[in-house]
């Protein structure tokens, strides 16, 4: 507007003429500066109706770098060409044991083996804790299909538990589903976006019913229950190294427990045959193996050492870069609260529970918003760069009503309802903190266009 406009000054006063006056120029317009006026005057309408929108160009799905120090590591590995696990001259040498130790001190567990992605270690994590063929095991209606797959994998058979809007394992209901399913003796809570039950009272209840818990960890690396790392209230637990998580090796996991049987059972199953164990640092002695490797399958599942390579730096800065993702989460969900919480709410934090927040969740509200209006949030996010999934999208991996190879049995309504609301957006590490105030402003720009109302800031 202002580019259109061209003006030529005069004095409206005779300089000879004394006045207590100020001088005033007088502005003359060119054609198009009067024309860009009326264009003003007749669409200022629109203009207030159609405000100008955020836009976001930087990518949802940056992952996290690679430390130099592990590109070093893995440069050096291929140099030498000893990239797998076991060609080491002792457990000392071994890229992936020194890894599974720091992995072990940072949690906390006793043992731990390394292996080549977070759903294997689900899948062994039941088979060790003695899961057979057909066994129902308890897990969240809630999580992400790689739990039931492992539970699929593992020769079990997946009975659901309700989720709640903190989308954690609904309390109330895991104790209706340990009375009514008496020959379930597993549960494996999934600790889905980070988010932790109230554990004493799954703890309570599972051990009330003579039934194992495990731990999914895949997204609770960093997150603690009443000041002890996630994955030590259940007999065994299992964190991720895939990209998306909080260390990044493409793919990769590690099962963690303090039950010496369970881990070298575990590093059987996962290609320790012969003498091979001696070559990890965080197994139980040759007298818990025995002759297991003669009676247990080698999967082949291993971690390789280029992986536990780009993993080892990448612990050094877990707790620094925790802190910063909960300051960014803290300061996107404080303003997103203060400009549009009449038409979302956000999960609220078990007690007890300290938090990793690498990511965003939102519960948009039931009454406020139909399913169309949901549907066209969901498009102008991501038509101005904002990919926002919702967890109850009909293609959605993290929706029950998708797991055709491990089909709910019962009816699930509070899970159901949660997720045609539940939303999900990254926090990406690699972002700027100016990012994240554009984030706010692009979803809540968003519920504006989806409900009809206006929110300028």
């Amino acid at each position: 507007i202002f580019i259109a406009l061209r003006s030529e000054s005069n004095t409206i006063f005779d300089s000879t003429v004394k006045s207590n006056y100020t001088k005033m120029p007088a502005t003359r317009f060119t054609k198009l500066a009067l024309a860009t006026i009326l264009a003003i005057a007749t669409t200022g309408d629109a203009l207030l109706t159609n405000p100008v929108r955020t836009v976001i160009t930087r990518d949802i799905k940056t992952p996290d770098p690679v430390p130099q120090a592990g590109i070093d590591e893995a440069v050096e590995l291929m140099s030498t060409g000893r990239m797998y696990r076991y060609n080491v001259k002792d457990a000392a040498s071994s890229t992936v044991s020194k890894c599974e130790v720091e992995i072990a001190n940072y949690t906390g567990h006793k043992y731990c083996v390394a292996l080549n992605s977070c759903g294997s270690a689900i899948m062994l994590m039941m088979k060790c804790a003695g899961l057979k063929p057909g066994d129902e095991v308890l897990s969240n209606a809630f999580t992400f299909g790689a739990v039931p797959s492992a539970i699929e994998h593992a020769g079990g058979k997946a009975v659901y538990v309700e989720s709640d809007y903190n989308h954690v394992m609904d309390i109330d209901d895991l104790e209706k589903k340990l009375v009514e399913y008496p020959n379930c003796k597993f549960c494996l809570i999934s600790h889905m976006r980070g988010k932790l039950a109230d554990m004493d009272k799954v703890k309570e209840a599972c051990d009330r019913h003579d039934v194992i818990l495990l731990e999914d960890c895949a997204h609770s690396l960093g997150v603690s229950w009443k000041g002890k790392h996630s994955g030590h209230v259940g007999k065994v637990a299992a964190i991720s190294s895939q990209s998306y998580k909080m260390i990044n090796s493409g793919e990769g996991g590690f099962l963690l427990t303090d039950d010496a049987e369970i881990a070298a059972m575990t590093a059987v199953y996962a290609g320790a045959y012969e003498g091979l164990a001696g070559k990890h640092l965080t197994v139980p002695g040759p007298e818990v193996f025995g002759d297991m490797p003669m009676q247990i399958p080698n999967y082949s599942i291993r971690m390789s050492a280029l992986a536990a390579a780009v993993i080892r730096p990448q612990i050094l800065t877990l707790d620094e870069r925790r802190e910063k993702y909960n300051k960014r989460y803290a300061f996107v969900t404080e303003k997103l609260v203060e400009r549009k919480g009449h038409l979302l709410s956000i999960p609220v934090n078990t007690p007890g529970m300290d938090p990793v927040h690498d990511s965003l969740q939102i519960n948009l509200s039931e009454d406020k918003l139909t399913d169309e209006q949901v549907q066209k949030f969901l498009d102008e996010c991501a038509a101005h760069g904002l990919p926002v999934e919702l967890f109850g999208h009909k293609s959605n991996a993290r929706n029950f009503i998708n797991w055709g190879f491990a089909p709910a049995e019962d009816p699930l309504p509070l899970t159901a309802k949660m997720l045609k609301r539940a939303c999900d957006v990254r926090l990406p590490l690699m972002w700027d903190d100016e990012d994240f105030s554009d984030m706010v402003d692009v979803l809540c720009e968003s519920l504006d266009a989806a409900v009809g109302e206006t929110d300028f800031e």
